[in-house]
């Protein structure tokens, strides 16, 4: 198995493919947030705006005062629009992924005690939570500015700079 990963590039793969998922999942639900999949109401639109989404902040937050709902929502979705793009390019991976299982696993924490424990699970919050901390644990991140930066650093080493 171990030959066959290192010809087909199985795990270099693996972790790109990760890294969109997560990353674009992240964008997407920013985009859902201001409307740019559609209003309110249509379909497969789960907020629509901002507002729907404070709403749903503050369910998702129970112990919290009603009025943090607005700075919450604005942390989550500033933490997940930079989580998303961080993925997506590859840059400060391994800070990004490990922040972004974090992040995810509040989230799913938050579902479970504002909607219960089937939400979060069709959801997959607690897969994208346990994937972004394997993808922190990932020793390598090809494709990405960091694999760039990396061989930039080595090849000023070799050249003696």
């Amino acid at each position: 198995m171990e030959s066959l990963n290192k010809r087909l590039g199985w795990k270099a793969a693996a972790t790109v493919y990760l890294r969109l998922a997560v990353g674009i999942g992240y964008l997407s639900a920013v985009a859902d947030r201001f409307g740019v999949w559609g209003p309110p109401g249509t379909h497969m639109v789960a907020w629509g705006n901002f507002h729907a989404f404070t709403g749903y902040t503050a369910q998702l937050n129970p112990w919290l005062p009603a009025s943090w709902a607005f700075i919450v929502a604005w942390i989550a979705t500033i933490c997940e629009t930079v989580f998303g793009i961080g993925l997506i390019v590859g840059l400060g991976t391994r800070l990004v992924a490990f922040l972004s299982g974090l992040l995810a696993l509040a989230f799913a924490v938050g579902m479970v005690f504002g909607s219960g424990v089937k939400a979060p699970l069709n959801y997959s919050v607690f897969s994208v939570s346990a994937g972004s901390f394997l993808l922190a644990c990932s020793g390598d991140f090809p494709y990405s500015l960091d694999s760039l930066r990396k061989r930039r650093k080595a090849l000023r080493r070799q050249s003696g700079d």
